[in-house]
């Protein structure tokens, strides 16, 4: 069986190239469970094994794509039938191994989820591994006692895909959402997801050089590090919380010990590709039941599959807000209950 594929190769020059072919069935890398895809989603991880990133890619050809929704074509499990809508995000998919910009993916029974009622490929998609850390960001905040009568919380990098979900997600559940971008175009869009204001990045930077600055903040989620990262921890109350899971803006802290050590700050870590299956499971029915949301439309823009290269560049330039859905097999993918 054959299917389609964007194939990233690189030339004896090391020069690496884009393009559309057709593999078998056969080349795909071990597994329990074939997906036909539906749709997957383009992350900045995505463009990064585009350029044949280094530390993502390891041999070649390669094929992108760290996310799935689609049918299962084959299976080797019991818990899993051909015809089974479901879900992969992060592991090795994309990275390791061949990924989901692709009409079959093959991976092990233990990366997959039923997709939950409530959901269809697109919207499961529009969230993929944006929507799960931004997800796992929130979860973390509540977890660490943090709740819309703490104060306000911050969330930076808001106008790209894990800001705006957590946005989104946050205004959801009642809180104070102070959004931070860096794009002016997105003021609108990011009050209409929750947000009650909407700032500059230069309303929360702050000197790297002040250990401490005025508490002002309950809670964060911050998808830029760096000062970005400081100014937040800084600037974040006695028993905060700031939930931590990017680096577009540097992977260096300047800062001290002090929001920890006086202030009682926790700074969470957050890593989607990794979490365990039942805990990312927890957060997607979140997503189907009381996170549902229901103005995803807004954030997402859906392209197929033959015009993706070009929004490589364009994410890792930051040019990107919202979502983009990566249409590979489409309607032509049955969602059967």
């Amino acid at each position: 069986m054959d299917f389609e594929a964007l194939f990233v190769t690189k030339s004896n020059d090391g020069q690496t190239n884009i393009s559309l072919g057709r593999a078998q069935s056969a080349e795909l890398p071990p597994g329990e469970v074939v997906i036909r895809v539906a749709y997957s989603s383009l992350n900045y991880k995505d463009a990064l094994a585009a350029r044949g990133h280094p530390g993502i890619v390891k041999k070649f050809p390669h094929v992108p794509g760290i996310d799935v929704a689609g049918a299962v074509e084959e299976s080797g499990v019991y818990e899993f039938v051909p015809g089974d809508p479901v879900i992969v995000t992060g592991y090795e998919l994309g990275a390791e191994r061949w990924g989901g910009y692709a009409e079959l993916v093959r991976v092990p029974a233990d990366w997959v989820l039923p997709l939950p009622e409530g959901l269809d490929f697109v919207d499961a998609m529009t969230l993929g591994t944006a929507g799960l850390t931004a997800g796992l960001c929130v979860d973390s905040l509540l977890y660490h006692g943090i709740s819309p009568e703490s104060g306000q919380v911050v969330v930076s990098g808001a106008s790209g895909g894990v800001g705006s979900i957590a946005v989104a997600i946050l205004g959801k559940l009642g809180f104070d959402v102070v959004a931070v971008t860096g794009k002016a175009q997105a003021h609108g869009l990011l009050s209409e997801l929750g947000a009650r204001s909407v700032v500059g990045r230069d309303a929360v930077l702050a000197d790297p050089e002040k250990p401490l600055l005025s508490a002002r903040w309950a809670g964060g989620v911050d998808t830029v590090g760096s000062d970005m990262l400081s100014s937040i921890l800084r600037a974040t109350k006695h028993s905060g919380c700031v939930a931590a899971c990017g680096l577009a803006g540097g992977a260096h802290l300047r800062m001290t010990v002090y929001p920890f050590i006086l202030r009682g700050v926790t700074l969470a870590g957050i890593d989607a590709a990794w979490q365990p299956l039942a805990k990312k499971a927890a957060i997607w029915e979140k997503f189907a039941g009381p996170w549902r949301l229901e103005n995803l439309d807004r954030i997402r823009k859906i392209v197929p599959l033959k015009e993706l290269p070009m929004w490589f560049d364009r994410i890792l330039n930051g040019e990107v807000m919202g979502r983009i859905v990566v249409e590979v097999g489409g309607s032509r993918v049955p969602l059967r209950r």
